[in-house]
This record gives structure tokens, sequence and C-alpha cells, in this order.
């Protein structure tokens, strides 16, 4: 079992990067939070969580081990999938996630594309008592990104499964009012208009 890789960072998405270690490269799939981190040439250091399914070997990577227990914690509940952990894990902090759940706030976790009603409310339920000390940590990103953020929003979105023509007009209408927005910032925001 991979429980850390460290190496040269070979290529990087909203989605996803490519490390090498050892001469070999590693597709290692990430959230927004995990991203914003991360630089294209440089060495990285990720938690690893590998999971095996009978058509492939998936490798996740987490820039914080905060942040690797509670994609943990969300793929243990029953109908939460890795895709919806990432989903969720850059959609909302660490701790908005946390809060959600300790308050009981279905509707929070429901603004998440692909987490339904019931789906809420099982995470809720299942994982009330196991997030406590994520409560008080915040892990929101300050790092802004260039004028190649709308791009990479679109680009992230389309590998989460939205229609390109969708996320273009709220990605239009968002960065007129507010164009200083981070990659992330801009992603979060569509999807909680979606």
């Amino acid at each position: 079992m991979i429980y850390s890789l460290r190496g040269i960072v070979q290529e990087i998405s909203p989605t996803y990067t490519v490390v090498e270690a050892n001469g070999v490269g590693y597709f290692v799939g990430i959230s927004l939070q995990t991203s914003q981190k991360i630089v294209l040439g440089t060495n990285v250091f990720l938690y690893i969580q590998q999971i095996f399914r009978e058509d492939a070997h998936l490798l996740f990577g987490f820039y914080t081990q905060e942040e690797k227990e509670m994609f943990n914690l969300l793929i243990s509940v029953n109908g939460v999938g890795p895709a919806s952990s990432l989903i969720m894990l850059s959609s909302l902090s660490i701790s908005e996630i946390a809060s959600g759940i300790l308050s009981s706030n279905a509707l929070l976790l429901q603004k998440v594309k692909g987490i339904g009603a019931k789906t809420a409310e099982r995470i809720i339920i299942e994982l009330r008592d196991k997030v406590q000390k994520f409560n008080t940590l915040d892990y929101q990103s300050t790092l802004s990104i260039n004028n190649k953020t709308k791009d990479e929003a679109l680009s992230a979105l389309e590998v989460l499964g939205i229609a390109k023509k969708m996320s273009e007009k709220l990605a239009d209408r968002i960065l007129k009012q507010n164009p200083d927005l981070s990659v992330e910032e801009l992603v979060k925001q569509i999807l909680k208009s979606l």
C-alpha cells in the first residue's frame, strides 16, 4: 500500500497531477485545495490513498494529512465515492464540511454536485461523531491564479462531468462581478450556482 509520494510535479490540473518519483510518473487524483498548493516542476510531498477496483488501481493525493482523513471519512459513507469526495473537498473547505455535518446542515452538503438529500443525511448521521476535530480547521486557499483561471476552472468542471456550456455562462457572470477570483474559488462558486 502506498502511503505517501515525494517527487517532481510533471503535470498539474485542478483535478489531477503527475508526480515523477525515481523515474516513474504517478497519476494522482487531487482536489482543488491540493491543486492550489503544488507548483509545476517543483518537489512535492503528497499523502496518498490507494483504492483498488476490479478495473483500476487509483491513487488520490492530499497536501495535508487532515484532507486525507476527511476524504477517507467521506468515502466510508455508503453512496459517496472517491469522485464525490474530491468534488466535496473542492467545493467546501474541511472546516465547512465539518461544521455542516456537526450542525446537521444538509442543505450546505447538497450544494455539492452529486450529493442529494438522502446522501447528505447519511453523511451527517454517519460522520457526526467523527468530524469534531476538523471543526476548528480552516483551509481556505489564498493563492490567486493568472488569466488562465476561467479555462482551468472549465477544464476541472468538465472532468467532474459538468457540461461546458452551462459552466461557461456561469463563469462569465461570476468573473464579471469578481475578476480576481482564483480557479478554486471560481469552481466553488460555479458548483454552488448549479
